[in-house]
Order: C-alpha cells, then structure tokens, then sequence
C-alpha cells in the first residue's frame, strides 16, 4: 500500500510512518521541508506550502491511501490573534487545499483519514460524548467543525472519508505528558483548577492503531471519536500519574493563577471539560492496547 501522510514529522505522523514502513507498506511525507533524501526505505518526501496554496499534484497520483495531520499545535505558547489565526488557517485552508488536490488527481486514493479533536464538542462537564453529540461553540469546537467540513471536496469526489476526533496523546517521547513529569517528579504536581474537568486520552500506540484501522477498513467512514474507553477527570489523572511516579499530589494550580499564566489557552486546554467515548470504534469491535490510564502510564514510563 501506497500512503500520502501530512504531518509526517509530528508524534502522530512519525509514529504512524514507523508502523506503516514495518509492514511493508510505503509512505510519501508530504511537508513544508520539501525533499530530504531520506534514507529509510520506503520513504519518499515532497514539499507543499499550504499558505500559497501550492501542492505537487503529480507526487500525490497513484496513492492508496490520504492521512492528514498537519496543524498548528494547539498546547503551545500563548494564544494571540495571530496564534489563532494560525490554528485555525492551517487546518481548514490547509484541509481545503490537501483534499481540493486530492478530489483532481487522475490515480486518486480510496481513503482520506483527516484528523480532528475532540475540542469539537467545546467545553461540556460531565457529560457523555459520542460522535453524534452536537459540536460546542468556542473557538476551538468551531475551528474543528470547519477542518472537518473542508475535507468534503475529496468526499464529493468519491474518495472515502474518515475523521479521527483525537483526544490528549499520551506518550514519553512527546505532546503532553513530558510538560507534565517535571512538576510531578519534583513532587509538586497536582490538579489544575478544582480537577473536575474531564480528559479524553489515548495512548499514541492506540492512536495509530486507530488511524490505520480506518485506512484499511473499508466500510468506515465519517467521524469516530479516538479516544480511550475510560474518560478521567483531571483529579483522577494527576492521582495516577502521582502513584506511578511515586510522588505526592497534594498541590492544586488555581484557577486564576493558570488564566494568569496562560491567558486563553487555560480555559481552552487546561481546564476544559471533554468526556468524550469512542462509541463507533466500540461497534467495529476495535481492541485497545491501553485501555487503563495507570496501566498505559506504567508501559509508557517504565515503571
């Protein structure tokens, strides 16, 4: 199998090409870097610049298989206006472009698995989120509900479409959980805010397994919420990591003080509420790896 990945370079992306080249499969990373004379076997690169809507259309013919990744990350530094811009032009007019290109080739893919987030259903307490649930209305929900509607081009096209709605990946190599050791391993770590906020978590193992599911089954389509089974509020998952480091847990970050410090993104990553569970990967019978938080803290960290 032949596969076009963006983002080939991201903890996602990286870890997907790895899992796709051991089975023999071959990969294209389509990225701002342009051609690397990559020494992988099965690797090849070509470069696109999204914000000058330029693509290499003949790198991308007689491709099976479309994964799309590439995004502004979210977690890092202060939101600004010109931040927000950033995530939100580089996924929908970025999506737009990938899929309008892929709708053109003459050889198209049978698939396009472009990513989403579960920030598509805003900020909800506890309540329980599957994929038919309504999308919220903050900026990051509405951001999501526009990068999904820009991949319908490839759709229309006849190109199968699937959006995994990624949860927080957990993984000792990148996004969120390395941030959180520090704190924690000088024993200082604690719950943000009043730690009722729910976190919808994967492990990257499951989020690429999940990824490759829906490029190789064909009978899905549409979104499927990629997350682990068992949803924790942030209390629960400082406790976690606390017994599994062997640290105490007893601090709490204020609310204000995480506003203070982080301005907009507090509300919008650290303190909000996404209980979200992957119902329709649950009816394709799909077996996750690390369904347990303190399990999959375990394997990940050695511990």
């Amino acid at each position: 199998m032949r596969v076009i990945i963006t983002g080939a370079t991201g903890l996602i992306g990286s870890a997907l090409v790895r899992s796709l080249l051991a089975d023999g499969h071959t990969v294209t990373r389509l990225g701002r870097g342009g051609a690397k004379g990559s020494a992988s076997p099965g690797v090849a690169d070509a470069r696109w610049d999204p914000e000058k809507a330029v693509v290499p259309a003949e790198a991308l013919e007689g491709h099976d298989a479309a994964v799309h990744l590439a995004g502004e990350p979210i977690a890092e530094g202060r939101w600004t206006d010109e931040k927000k811009r950033r995530i939100r032009e580089s996924r929908v007019k970025g999506t737009r472009l990938f899929s309008e290109t892929l709708a053109g080739l003459k050889q198209k893919p049978r698939v396009l698995v472009s990513a989403s987030a579960v920030g598509f259903y805003g900020d909800r307490g506890a309540e329980v989120l599957v994929e038919e649930s309504a999308p919220g209305g903050d900026f990051l929900s509405v951001v999501c509900q526009e990068w999904e509607a820009a991949a319908r081009p490839a759709a229309e096209a006849g190109i199968r479409l699937a959006h995994p709605r990624i949860g927080v990946v957990l993984d000792a190599e990148g996004g969120a959980l390395p941030k959180m050791l520090t704190p924690f391993k000088l024993g200082v770590g604690g719950r943000l805010g009043d730690g009722r906020q729910y976190m919808s978590w994967i492990t990257l193992a499951d989020v690429v397994s999940v990824i490759r599911r829906l490029v190789e089954d064909e009978g899905l389509s549409g979104p499927f919420n990629a997350v682990s089974p068992n949803p924790v509020t942030n209390e629960e998952f400082t406790k976690a990591l606390g017994r599994v480091l062997g640290r105490p847990t007893v601090f709490a970050v204020p609310r204000f003080a995480l506003r203070l410090a982080f301005g907009e993104t507090a509300d919008a990553v650290l303190l909000v509420s996404q209980r979200a569970e992957p119902s329709r990967l649950k009816q394709t019978d799909f077996r996750f790896a690390d369904p347990e938080l303190e399990a999959a803290l375990r394997r990940i960290l050695k511990r």
